[in-house]
């Protein structure tokens, strides 16, 4: 996916939320999200829109000092789902308005003002994903969507520690995670796409090329699982992820990678 069609996932998958949240009792609790209702996953996305703009219409170059901006936050949960959809056509105007191949600080790998956009985008998707659960619905995520939002996340995790302080621990003497959907051709092999090897080293961690020795462990399933289970989501342990190799290794892998 390209930074264009991100910016139109934006709009699509908040419009996803609104529809899943606007006739709900926004009281309803959000189990992926402890202590959080409804109304405080809404409010929490709105916000990260329209920080995540702001961050785009100043084009920042360093990190900034604080988080603060201007919600105009309705009086009432009831207000939460059409601000939502506001703040979301203010980020579009914002995405149009911006060279988003242009240089911009950015907490991640891509330090580029489209790495704002993306992060958006997965950010929405995946508390879409809370807001149905939360309900006792499926979320549904198209494969293209979830392969691109799996990348996003383990290309990226290796800078999170900031606000995830976990990760700074996924350490290793050279162990390899191998992440393989299921679903799509060839189930992942070949052209690159719905296939992540993972290197923990004693100094770090990151997504590596393939090699010959294959991975100390390794975990399948369709890209959206994937996508909802690297996210912390869905357990590890259920029917919907064939796991073999090195457990220790998972296991520690989980207990330190989800934000």
């Amino acid at each position: 996916m390209n930074p264009v069609q991100h910016g139109a996932a934006v709009v699509a998958e908040t419009a996803r939320f609104v529809a899943t949240v606007k006739a709900a009792d926004l009281s309803t609790p959000v189990p992926s999200c402890p202590g959080w209702t409804l109304a405080d996953l809404t409010r929490h996305t709105g916000h990260v829109h329209r920080w995540f703009t702001e961050l785009l219409r100043r084009r920042v170059q360093q990190p900034p000092a604080g988080r603060e901006v201007d919600l105009r936050l309705p009086e009432h949960p009831d207000g939460y789902p059409d601000w939502l959809t506001d703040g979301a056509a203010q980020a579009a105007e914002v995405f149009a308005a911006t060279d988003l191949d242009a240089p911009m600080w950015a907490w991640g790998l891509d330090q580029h003002a489209r790495f704002w956009v993306r992060r958006m985008l997965f950010e929405t998707l995946v508390h879409r994903a809370d807001a149905e659960r939360a309900l006792g619905l499926s979320p549904r995520i198209d494969r293209d969507l979830a392969v691109d939002g799996i990348d996003e996340f383990l290309t990226n995790l290796p800078f999170a520690s900031l606000f995830a302080p976990r990760t700074a621990e996924l350490r290793a003497p050279d162990r390899t995670i191998r992440f393989r959907c299921t679903d799509g051709d060839g189930d992942g092999d070949g052209d690159g796409s719905g296939d992540w090897l993972i290197r923990l080293r004693p100094d770090g961690f990151g997504p590596v090329a393939d090699d010959t020795t294959g991975p100390d462990a390794t975990v399948r399933g369709t890209a959206a699982d994937l996508l909802l289970l690297l996210y912390g989501r869905l357990d590890r342990e259920s029917d919907a992820f064939h796991s073999e190799g090195d457990r220790d290794l998972l296991a520690h892998w989980f207990a330190h990678s989800a934000f």
